[in-house]
């Protein structure tokens, strides 16, 4: 009996420990307990929490400069919440990729002489 009342207690700290953490709620420290928000986004989110309350994800990363959708991904993985709400995309973003360039036609043109020079020797 005294060992499943002790698992209960060690199992209830776990779960405690790793409660998510609203950002509307949340003092400093509180706030860089989540991976990859330190010091500086912890003053930034307070300072606009100021202002009044994060309505929902959008609204928090519309009005935290430096917070975009990867960010908010990594901190609702994190334990982060608005409204007690995880980020929704959270699982269903792919990871950015930087768009490529179109090339010019001027471009391709260039491109394609040297291999077309080339071709007739």
């Amino acid at each position: 009996m005294l060992k499943k009342i002790l698992a209960l207690v060690a199992m209830l700290y776990a779960a405690a420990c790793f409660a998510a953490v609203d950002v509307n709620k949340a003092n400093a420290a509180e706030l860089d307990s989540i991976k990859g928000i330190g010091p500086a986004i912890s003053t930034k989110i307070l300072d606009e929490r100021k202002k009044g309350n994060f309505k929902d994800w959008n609204d928090f990363i519309e009005r935290v400069k430096g917070v975009g959708k990867g960010n908010a991904v990594k901190f609702s993985a994190g334990g982060l919440t608005v409204n007690d709400a995880a980020y929704q995309n959270a699982a269903t973003v792919p990871p950015t990729k930087k768009e490529e360039k179109p090339v010019a036609k001027a471009d391709k043109a260039e491109a394609a002489k040297p291999a077309a020079s080339a071709a007739k020797k």
